[in-house]
C-alpha cells in the first residue's frame, strides 16, 4: 500500500530533472542565440550570406571607421554589401581613395545626389536600417582596381557635411 507514495516521489523527481534540463537547454539557446540564428555565427551577417567577413571588415582597401556601429553585411556571389553608422565616414572615404584629399565632400566629379523622397531602402539581402535622405553616392575604383560604391546620409542642417552619425552602405567585390 505504500507503493503510491513512492511513485509520486519518483514522478516528482523526474519532473524536477526534466524542468532543470529544460532550463539548461533554454539558457544555452539564449546565450548562443546570435551564433544559432545568424550565418556563420556572426551577428553582423544577414540571412543568405555565402561568405563570412573577417572580424575587422575591410572595404575598398580600408577598414571600417573605428567608431562604426550597427554594422551588418550581406555577401553573395563574390560581392559584399556592408552598412554601418559612423561619425568618421569622411575619413573612411579619404583612406579608401574614393574621395581624394583636398576635394569637397560633394564634388560632382566623385559623386552625385541620391534621388529619394523619404528614405533609401537597403539593397536586397542587406539587413539593418534604411538610409535617410538626403544622401550622396560615390562610385569609384578601389586601389586593387575593383569597383566600389558608397552611399552616405547627408546632413539636413549643413550643406557641406554628413549626418552625425551618418549611415553608409558600401558595395564592393570580395577578395
Amino acid at each position: 500500500m505504500g507503493d503510491g507514495g513512492g511513485r509520486r516521489r519518483r514522478w516528482s523527481c523526474l519532473g524536477i530533472v526534466v524542468l532543470v534540463l529544460a532550463a539548461l537547454a533554454g539558457g544555452t539557446v539564449w546565450l548562443l542565440r546570435d551564433e544559432l540564428f545568424h550565418p556563420f555565427g556572426d551577428a553582423r551577417a544577414c540571412a543568405g550570406s555565402d561568405l563570412k567577413l573577417s572580424g575587422v571588415i575591410t572595404a575598398a582597401g580600408a577598414s571600417l571607421p573605428a567608431d562604426a556601429t550597427d554594422v551588418h553585411y550581406y555577401t553573395q556571389n563574390g560581392r559584399a554589401q556592408v552598412t554601418f553608422t559612423s561619425r568618421r565616414t569622411k575619413d573612411f572615404l579619404r583612406r579608401t581613395g574614393i574621395l581624394p584629399e583636398g576635394r569637397a565632400l560633394f564634388d560632382k566629379k566623385y559623386g552625385m545626389p541620391v534621388e529619394a523622397v523619404t528614405e533609401i531602402p537597403l539593397p536586397d539581402g542587406l539587413c539593418g536600417s534604411a538610409l535617410r535622405v538626403p544622401a550622396w553616392e560615390y562610385r569609384s575604383t578601389a586601389a586593387d582596381g575593383t569597383a566600389v560604391d558608397v552611399v552616405v546620409e547627408r546632413s539636413t542642417l549643413f550643406d557641406e557635411a554628413f549626418r552625425g552619425p551618418a549611415r553608409a552602405v558600401v558595395t564592393y567585390t570580395t577578395p
